[in-house]
């Protein structure tokens, strides 16, 4: 009885440690044969990674979202397009000889408090035959990407405490269909392309890099539109700042142009109510207790 016991204790420990080799040999060989990227959803290239996913179609898969483009424009016709992305869970994809594993994975126990929307996290799992793959994969996310915004503006908005794009990019404006007084569109481009052109000089100095017009007159005079044609222009895209927005604070408002998207011009929307209320915010409302923007 004492050898047979002992026979099958020792074949309980020598099974123990095969499992337990095995499965050091798998961690093994997933670090050394396999490369992966995770890309959150708050990071810029997710976006990119996922229209990359739908121009080279997940293959092997049943289970798909869907991302819906609206359009409306000024004629009022609408149009819709449906592009095809990989829904949460594990497909695959092939480019250029690589088999690549795409795991889309969705948190379902905490959601972006600004959004509502779930966070999420993409994962691209290869062999790590050609270490620069993912270098190249992003970089032809980005390149197509770029490529569909050319020759258009993009409108951000802030969401919370981040900038996001608002609705699909526009046509640049041209910059001789908003009519000023004679010479005032002319001199403020002239204006900005030299304050463009001396970032050295406010750099050497310690002078804050930044420049500011008031645009004033009564609703539909044109300044957004002057605004928007001047973006086109600059080839630049246009954060939008709505300064009457109930919850914006002295800390939100700072916070949000310290993290402009490069290449933006910043548009405050509302100046006239942020600086001189003329009623008290009510007390019982929504926003009871909060400090509103006083540019102090």
């Amino acid at each position: 009885l004492f050898t047979a016991g002992f026979g099958l204790g020792a074949m309980g420990f020598a099974m123990s440690v095969l499992t337990r080799s095995a499965a050091t040999a798998e961690v093994l060989c997933r670090r050394q044969m396999l490369m992966s990227l995770e890309i959150p959803s708050k990071d810029y290239a997710y976006q990119w990674v996922m229209q990359w996913l739908v121009a080279n179609r997940i293959h092997g898969s049943r289970h798909l979202g869907v991302e819906t483009t609206y359009a409306k424009d000024a004629s009022g016709r609408q149009t819709a397009d449906f592009d095809f992305v990989p829904s949460p869970g594990r497909h695959w994809v092939r480019w250029r000889g690589s088999f690549i594993l795409v795991d889309r994975a969705r948190e379902t126990k905490t959601v972006d408090m600004s959004t509502g929307a779930p966070w999420e996290t993409l994962t691209l799992t290869t062999l790590a035959i050609r270490p620069n793959l993912f270098q190249e994969l992003l970089s032809e996310a980005k390149q197509a990407a770029l490529a569909r915004e050319e020759g258009m503006t993009i409108i951000y908005q802030c969401y919370g405490h981040e900038w996001r794009p608002f609705g699909s990019p526009k046509r640049i404006r041209p910059f001789e269909s908003v009519v000023l007084d004679t010479g005032v569109s002319d001199q403020v481009h002239a204006d900005m392309q030299d304050f463009l052109a001396s970032h050295q000089w406010y750099l050497d100095r310690g002078i804050p890099y930044r420049r500011g017009y008031l645009l004033h007159g009564p609703p539909g005079c044109g300044k957004s539109s002057f605004v928007s044609a001047l973006a086109g222009r600059l080839r630049y895209n246009i954060c939008v700042l709505n300064l009457g927005d109930p919850s914006m604070t002295d800390d939100r408002l700072a916070h949000m142009l310290a993290v402009v998207p490069p290449r933006c011009i910043v548009l405050l929307e509302d100046v006239d109510f942020a600086v001189s209320q003329q009623t008290a915010p009510d007390p019982t409302g929504p926003y009871a207790g909060v400090t509103r923007v006083t540019f102090s």
